[in-house]
C-alpha cells in the first residue's frame, strides 16, 4: 500500500473535522448536525477522505457508523492537527493583545468545588482580561476534548499514570466519604455503618467513572447490593441541591463538605476508596501562555490548601487516612 498523498490539495480541514465528529457522534446525521452541514454533504466528504486515504474509515450499520482500525488511527492524527491549529490561533491572539488570551479548562466533580474556583479567582486578580472558559463533562468527554484541542487542560481525579499522549500531574490527595445534609437522621447515629444508609436514597457517581467502580467493589466486599433507590449524577450543582433538599446519601470528595455548614460527613469508613486530584495535560502540545498561567495558579492554590487544611478534615470519617491523609503532597500517580 502506497503512502497516501495528503499534501496534493485534496485533503481539507473539513475532512478532519468530519472524522472527529463522526467518531464522537457515531452517526452521519449527528456529525452533520454538529458541523451545520447537510447529511448528503457529510456523506460526500466521508467518501472523499476515504478515497484520498485508500481505506475505509467507518463501517456503516443500521445504528450508525463505527470506526475501523484505520478510522481510529486517522482520527487520533486528525485531532492532533486540529489541536495544534486551535492553539496556533490562540497564540496569535495572545501575541497581538497581551494578557487577553483564553484558556479552556475541563473539570468534573473533583476539584470543581474549591480548587478550581480559588485558582481562577487568583488568576483573574493578576490577569483581569484573561478569559477562563470552564467546561464540565464526564471524564471521557473531557479527554476527547483535550485530545482535539477544544480543552487546554483538565482538573479532576487522576485514575491512571501518564501515558498515551497525556501527562497527569498530581496536586493533592483527599478522602472520599459519605455526605448528607446537616440534621440528617443518620447524623444522630455515631455508630452507623454502611448497611444503615441503605434505608435512604443514594446519589452514586456515573457508571463510567472510576469512583463508581470503587464504590461497587466496596459494596461487594461488604456483601451488600447497591442501593436500589438511587440517582446517578456527576454534576456538583445537582448533587448539592439534592443533598440540601432531601435525605439522600452521597459519595463525595471531602472538599465538597469544607466550608459548608449545611452539609455533614458521616463517620462511615470507606476503605480503599481514595481520591487524587490533579491536572491532565497533552504530552506533546505547546501550552499557551494563558494555560500556563492557570496551571501556575492551580499549583499555588493546591499548595495553600495543603498548608492550611480545614479543621473538619481530621475527624473520624476519613476512611482510615488519619489527620495527614486528606490534603497531602502527592508524589506519584501510580
Amino acid at each position: 500500500m502506497e503512502t497516501p498523498r495528503l499534501f496534493d490539495g485534496r485533503l481539507k480541514l473539513r475532512h478532519l473535522l468530519l472524522v472527529d465528529a463522526l467518531s464522537r457522534q457515531g452517526s452521519v446525521v449527528g456529525a452533520a448536525a454538529e458541523l451545520h452541514v447537510t447529511q448528503p454533504a457529510a456523506t460526500r466528504s466521508l467518501h472523499e477522505v476515504e478515497e484520498i486515504l485508500g481505506v475505509r474509515l467507518f463501517e456503516r450499520g443500521p445504528r450508525g457508523v463505527s470506526a475501523t482500525v484505520f478510522g481510529e488511527a486517522f482520527t487520533r492524527h486528525a485531532r492532533a492537527v486540529l489541536a495544534q491549529l486551535t492553539q496556533a490561533g490562540r497564540h496569535v491572539v495572545e501575541l497581538a493583545a497581551a494578557d487577553r488570551g483564553t484558556v479552556v479548562v475541563g473539570t468534573h466533580l473533583a476539584g470543581s468545588n474549591i480548587l478550581l474556583p480559588r485558582a481562577v479567582a487568583a488568576l483573574k486578580r493578576d490577569h483581569p482580561f484573561l478569559t477562563v472558559v470552564v467546561h464540565e463533562a464526564s471524564p471521557e468527554e473531557l479527554l476527547l476534548g483535550l485530545e482535539a484541542g477544544r480543552i487546554d487542560l483538565v482538573v479532576g481525579r487522576l485514575t491512571a499514570p501518564s501515558g498515551e499522549g497525556l501527562v497527569r500531574r498530581p496536586l493533592y490527595d483527599e478522602f472520599v466519604g459519605l455526605v448528607v445534609r446537616a440534621g440528617h437522621p443518620l447524623t444522630g447515629q455515631p455508630d452507623a455503618g454502611l448497611h444503615d444508609t441503605l434505608g435512604f436514597p443514594w446519589i452514586l457517581p456515573g457508571p463510567q467513572t472510576a469512583l463508581r467502580r470503587e464504590v461497587e467493589e466496596l459494596f461487594t466486599r461488604r456483601g451488600l447490593a447497591l442501593p436500589r433507590n438511587r440517582v446517578e449524577a456527576t454534576s456538583f450543582l445537582t448533587v448539592r441541591q439534592l443533598l440540601l433538599e432531601t435525605d439522600v446519601v452521597a459519595v463525595l470528595p471531602g472538599s465538597i463538605v469544607r466550608d459548608d455548614g449545611r452539609l455533614a460527613r458521616l463517620p462511615v469508613p470507606l476503605e480503599q476508596v481514595g481520591h487524587r486530584v490533579g491536572l491532565t495535560l497533552p504530552a506533546e502540545r505547546t501550552l499557551s501562555p494563558s494555560a500556563r498561567a492557570l496551571i501556575q495558579s492551580l499549583e499555588e492554590t493546591a499548595d495553600a490548601m495543603r498548608e492550611s487544611p480545614s479543621d473538619d478534615d481530621g475527624d473520624g470519617g476519613d476512611g482510615g487516612q488519619g489527620d495527614g491523609g486528606v490534603l497531602r503532597g502527592a508524589v506519584d500517580t501510580g
